[in-house]
């Protein structure tokens, strides 16, 4: 948990690409914690899983990049123990923000048919945006069962309970971009998360 006057760390402490310089205001989270946490969860993962097979649903494009190394990190853990969990990706992606604002609809965008989910373990793997929707939808294909893990979950003034069931970071109601979090397509090529400035904001809106 993040908490809420965390001021981030120095752009002086880490690289990332220059033409960013004056978009960014610190780095929030490095990508080297971001990693260690991430393994972590799939330490959970493959507790909790250990006697099913689980069809991941990746959401795209924000959570490619979590879910890569999520995946690879319970591969890891699976070949360095006697537990293998198997896992087969299959993805999904949506729209939901303009700008830096969360719209109120939800687009899914390509395969809206799920039924591949049909009597399988899902395990649903995001950022952290737009999983109330997401969840609704799902269950409609009727899947065993289905739990979340999802990097960021942001504390809100009327946040109801979490329908996370692994959470990275539980961080402040902040606009961060990074790890493949964009803002209007652009910052997914930063490692770290790091929190966007004005500047950057005027600079690529749409």
């Amino acid at each position: 948990s993040i908490k809420d006057d965390w001021p981030g760390y120095s752009l002086d402490l880490f690289t990332y690409p220059e033409h960013y310089h004056d978009d960014i205001e610190n780095i929030y989270i490095p990508h080297g914690v971001i990693m260690n946490r991430t393994e972590r969860l799939a330490h959970y993962i493959m507790d909790d899983f250990r006697d099913d097979n689980i069809m991941v649903l990746c959401v795209l494009k924000g959570g490619y990049k979590f879910c890569a190394d999520l995946v690879e990190f319970i591969k890891i853990l699976g070949r360095n123990s006697n537990k293998y969990l198997e896992t087969r990706v299959e993805f999904i992606r949506l729209k939901s923000y303009l700008n830096d604002q969360s719209t109120e609809d939800l687009h899914i965008i390509g395969c809206q048919d799920l039924s591949f989910l049909r009597g399988k373990v899902c395990a649903i793997v995001d950022t952290g945006k737009t999983m109330k929707a997401l969840l609704k939808h799902v269950e409609t294909f009727e899947p065993k069962m289905v739990k979340v893990a999802g990097l960021l979950v942001k504390r809100l003034p009327n946040m109801a309970e979490s329908l996370t069931d692994y959470v990275g970071f539980e961080i402040p109601n902040r606009f961060v971009v990074g790890y493949a979090l964009d803002y209007n397509e652009y910052f997914r090529d930063l490692n770290h998360i790091c929190v966007l400035s004005r500047t950057g904001k005027m600079k690529y809106k749409i």
